[in-house]
């Protein structure tokens, strides 16, 4: 059978519009579908927006501590309309790129919606049908809300940066890293922050010392959080609305912002008449080479609900190209992926918690907190974290988790020597770099304990 195309993508995120790049620069023939903006979840409504947020939310602290440093400063209003007005022009401009990267590879692109309809035919929201020898499905994934009342009249992360002016209040429900980021990023703006977890403890899967003191920072820094807490209903009123808690609270807020979980871009697709198989979550079930059991369909990204960051779903487009038109069986590798969470304060991880790692082996855990030379000076109290888990049989590092300033910028490199199989002595025969705080990454001698 002849096929419009060897490669059709449906979805132009990061993870698509990589595939398809590398696959047409290779020589294959590539269409590629997206019925929304360019450049997915990450570009438009995710990372670099939520990034962007939170420079412009630092700035209070680092004006006040300029005035510590001596500086003659002074902070005026926050012009919400002028950010948001420049920051919508840098992801226009980030889609432009995004599109001009697939023109000028020769990937045929599609603004419309697309679904299969058997195991090499897609049709297209405009009436079109194309037909493809393989599909790759890169659809990401989207916010979801409970079902309580009120619950239609919430924001979710993707309303944040479209907010026509900043709330003076907001709730923020969810204990993961969307909500706490977001709690952060509105605080520093100026907004009365309000968040509730029903769990015991925030960002709940990470390190528990280092989740334990975001928990404590964030509440330094003005975020009135409440553990143990959901909401039960919210209602409008004059003002906002006025929302009850499963606490006891009842009170009033300007706006209120859904964090609670999201769940794959899966629905009316026509993945069930093509056969492919939905996990619990709505997720396409893949295997380690992203092929789902029909053999001419793949998944890569949050659609498959493996490991939710664009830099994994991007090396899980590059195995696939791999795979299928490289003639190079390349399974996705999931294992110590170091990742940044840009909470106030930030946080860096790479491989086992403490918790996870003490279940595995007997371990040792080197830990230090203090208070950074930059923000002791000027009077702040914010203390940072540097920690490693290590082996006690084979002496490497399983985990490294950093609370503190730049923390995933400190985390992409401690990963390198962590992916390596760096053990503890390798750290030690590392020279310090001093004065910063990193350096306590290599000059922390004896274990805070064992396990």
């Amino acid at each position: 059978m002849a096929f419009d195309y060897d490669l059709f993508v449906i979805g132009g995120g990061s993870g698509g519009v990589r595939a398809a790049r590398v696959a047409a620069q290779g020589g294959a023939k590539v269409a590629l579908a997206e019925e929304d903006r360019y450049g997915g979840t990450c570009v438009i409504r995710g990372c670099v927006p939520k990034k962007l947020m939170v420079f412009a939310s630092e700035f209070p602290a680092a004006i006040e501590d300029a005035q510590s440093y001596g500086w003659t400063v002074h902070a005026g209003g926050f012009d919400w309309t002028a950010f948001k007005t420049k920051l919508h022009t840098e992801l226009d401009r980030l889609e432009g790129v995004y599109r001009k990267i697939l023109s000028s590879n020769g990937v045929e692109t599609f603004d419309a919606r697309a679904r299969l309809a058997d195991a090499h035919t897609v049709e297209l929201s405009t009436g079109e049908t194309k037909t493809a020898k393989h599909i790759l499905i890169a659809t990401g994934g989207r916010p979801v809300k409970p079902e309580l009342p009120g619950a239609e009249h919430a924001l979710t992360s993707n309303d944040i940066f479209h907010l026509e002016e900043l709330p003076k209040s907001i709730l923020i429900i969810g204990g993961g890293y969307i909500a706490c980021e977001f709690a952060g990023i509105l605080n520093g703006l100026g907004v009365q922050v309000t968040q509730f977890y029903r769990g015991a403890q925030i960002l709940r899967g990470f390190d528990e010392e280092a989740r334990g003191l975001i928990a404590d920072e964030m509440i330094q820094n003005g975020v009135n959080l409440h553990l143990g807490t959901n909401i039960l209903e919210m209602t409008p009123v004059e003002g906002g609305y006025r929302v009850k808690a499963t606490n006891g609270m009842e009170e009033v807020f300007e706006q209120v912002m859904f964090a609670t979980g999201r769940a794959p871009n899966t629905s009316d697709m026509g993945l069930d008449t093509a056969g492919i198989e939905l996990g619990r979550k709505g997720e396409i079930v893949v295997d380690e080479f992203s092929q789902t059991r029909v053999p001419s369909v793949y998944a890569i990204g949050d659609v498959t609900d493996r490991v939710n960051l664009t830099p994994v779903a991007i090396r899980e487009g590059m195995a696939f190209v791999e795979t299928v038109f490289n003639a190079n069986p390349t399974p996705v590798d999931h294992a110590l992926i170091p990742t940044a969470i840009f909470t106030q304060p930030e946080m860096g991880t790479v491989g086992l918690s403490e918790e996870e790692a003490r279940e595995q082996e007997p371990i040792e855990v080197y830990a230090t907190s203090f208070k950074p030379m930059q923000t002791a000076f000027a009077g702040r109290s914010d203390r940072v974290l540097m920690k490693l888990i290590v082996s006690q049989a084979t002496r490497k590092v399983l985990g490294c988790h950093i609370v503190a300033p730049g923390a995933g910028e400190m985390i992409q490199l401690a990963g390198i020597a962590v992916k390596m199989g760096a053990t503890k002595e390798d750290f030690d025969r590392t020279v310090a770099v001093h004065p910063t705080m990193s350096e306590e990454l290599v000059t922390m001698k004896t274990p805070v304990r064992t396990a």
